[in-house]
């Protein structure tokens, strides 16, 4: 936890004076952690889908999830869809350019072409106009972001879905606690994809789950994520033996990892609240800035939640993007940029069509993510909001 104090310095002390640090991110304990993790080591079940697997698919499930099942990973979930949905070469696939690597590399590895779309001018989730635009009768998949844990209009991707039969995924590895005109992000299309990496609302480490959402995937399901064995059903004797039925990969995570997310899991309410303390705070203390044309802030439209995940600023420029950073560093505050770019990435460069994608890189040069963790004390958040007044002084 951060220190309960920090020095009040003048601008003309700072260069003596080391400020406490505030990192980005400081995962949240419950301290029930270390109780269960032992408790799933004394059990000798250490491999997945033991106790206390269970017990976190069925929080998962009153969450409104029909049929959850834990992963190593939010790429391990994608890249089981991609495999549920038989995805392969030939097949178009439409995701966001601004997101994590992870949600087209999942489709890439199954040989789909990627049609990389671009962000909304207001938020950087994906324009259901550009999905519009690039659907094709060969559009195996829409894989939308929701990001900062804010839907997107999903009612509009279903529609260019359904138009040409294709299915939708849903990347909500920063949605957990997030919701849709009511219904749960990562509920809605045919699958979602969740993390549960140390920076997320909840966290084990490493993990995440697939939400599968249609019935006629919970075998195939459960299949894929065995190594493409009906293991699953062997354990519950529906088959005498088990063996290789189909493609499919190692993506259970261990009964250590299951234990520690459970404590999280039970203490899921409480971190959510801290988050929107600390998410409203910012909110409050950078208005006037805002609307005095410095920056952006995040938008919520009216059919989404906010699940406090990430608070961010778009700044004007790139060169305002560095300089905020710098000196946010220079005070011992730790802020970071977001993704860059997929279509205009080393990798993908020579296999985009040339479109502009002028939102999604406005945000790669512009977007700043500042510190959000349940830890963190409205003093921190007032300091950091300080510094970033001071910085825009200058430019004002």
């Amino acid at each position: 936890m951060l220190s309960d104090s920090y020095p009040e310095m003048s601008r003309d002390s700072r260069a003596s004076e080391s400020p406490e640090k505030i990192p980005f991110n400081q995962p949240a304990l419950t301290g029930r952690e270390i109780e269960y993790v032992s408790a799933a080591i004394g059990s000798r079940k250490h491999s997945g889908d033991g106790d206390f697997t269970r017990r976190c698919h069925e929080s998962l499930e009153k969450l409104g999830f029909r049929k959850p099942l834990l992963t190593t990973s939010c790429t391990s979930a994608l890249e089981m869809a991609a495999l549920l949905l038989n995805v392969h070469a030939g097949d178009e696939v439409i995701v966001p350019s601004y997101t994590f690597v992870s949600t087209a590399n999942a489709f890439a590895l199954r040989g789909a072409t990627i049609r990389f779309a671009d962000s909304l001018i207001e938020q950087p989730n994906v324009d259901p106009a550009e999905v519009e635009r690039l659907v094709s009768p060969r559009t195996k998949a829409i894989c939308v972001v929701h990001y900062a844990g804010v839907a997107c209009d999903m009612d509009r991707i279903l529609a260019v879905a359904q138009s040409v039969g294709a299915s939708v995924v849903e990347d909500a590895a920063q949605a957990i606690f997030s919701s849709y005109r009511g219904r749960p992000l990562g509920s809605i299309g045919s699958f979602g994809a969740f993390s549960f990496h140390e920076t997320k609302n909840i966290s084990c480490g490493e993990g995440g789950f697939l939400a599968v959402n249609e019935a006629p995937y919970d075998v195939q399901a459960e299949i894929v994520r065995e190594k493409g064995t009906n293991r699953s059903a062997f354990f519950r004797g529906e088959v005498d033996k088990y063996g290789w039925v189909a493609l499919g990969s190692s993506y259970l995570p261990s009964e250590i990892l299951a234990a520690f997310l459970l404590a999280q899991l039970e203490k899921a309410e409480d971190f959510q609240q801290r988050r929107l303390r600390v998410w409203e705070r910012y909110r409050r203390h950078l208005a006037d800035l805002a609307l005095a044309g410095a920056f952006s802030l995040p938008v919520i439209p009216s059919f989404a939640t906010n699940n406090a995940h990430m608070f961010y600023v778009v700044c004007r420029h790139a060169d305002e993007q560095c300089g905020l950073i710098e000196e946010l560093k220079a005070e011992g505050i730790s802020a970071v940029f977001h993704y860059q770019s997929l279509h205009s990435s080393p990798y993908f460069k020579s296999a985009h069509d040339g479109r502009a994608l002028p939102n999604s890189d406005r945000y790669s040069d512009c977007l700043v993510r500042l510190p959000l963790f349940p830890d963190l004390q409205d003093k921190h958040v007032d300091r950091i909001c300080n510094v970033i007044e001071r910085y825009y002084e200058k430019s004002l």
